[in-house]
């Protein structure tokens, strides 16, 4: 079936306008491909990460050697899914949101399949949620949210 406008149209999640790459503190929600259990398993009330999970909280740490403007709050990864708190700082290099993302995704999707020997297969969904944090007490319901809910989890706190 060829591209058709009429039928094929993805609307955009993202803020209309909004310049991503601004200074700024984004809540992050990227979800697995069909919310496979992919990263680990909850096993007595505690999250048991794999080797596809290690591999996703290790590149997840390293996303400032990357982008060295970017730095990371709190972090939660669950079976089919994380969330994490990321701050872009002011720099003469600009990355916008969708490009620490992306590349994240993709460096993450490469090695789990190249340790799987699963070559092509996808590892996240094709889009993610985001929220602009606006002010203190929404960052501080955020982290609250990630150390709380859910409640079976592994987790970063980079402070």
């Amino acid at each position: 079936m060829s591209y058709n406008p009429e039928i094929h149209h993805r609307r955009s999640i993202r803020l209309q306008g909004y310049d991503y790459t601004n200074v700024g503190i984004y809540f992050v929600t990227i979800c697995s491909y069909q919310r496979q259990h992919l990263f680990g398993t909850i096993d007595n009330g505690e999250m048991k990460i794999n080797l596809a999970g290690q591999i996703v909280f290790t590149l997840w740490q390293k996303i400032p050697q990357h982008f060295p403007n970017v730095q990371l709050d709190e972090f939660v990864l669950m079976p089919d899914h994380l969330h994490g708190i990321v701050v872009i700082a002011e720099s003469k290099d600009k990355f916008s949101l969708a490009n620490i993302i992306q590349n994240f995704k993709s460096v993450s999707s490469r090695k789990i399949n190249r340790i799987n020997k699963n070559y092509g297969v996808s590892i996240w969904q094709r889009n993610y949620y985001e929220r602009i944090v606006r002010n203190e007490e929404e960052l501080n319901n955020q982290r609250e949210y990630i150390k709380s809910n859910p409640a079976n989890r592994v987790y970063l706190n980079t402070e």
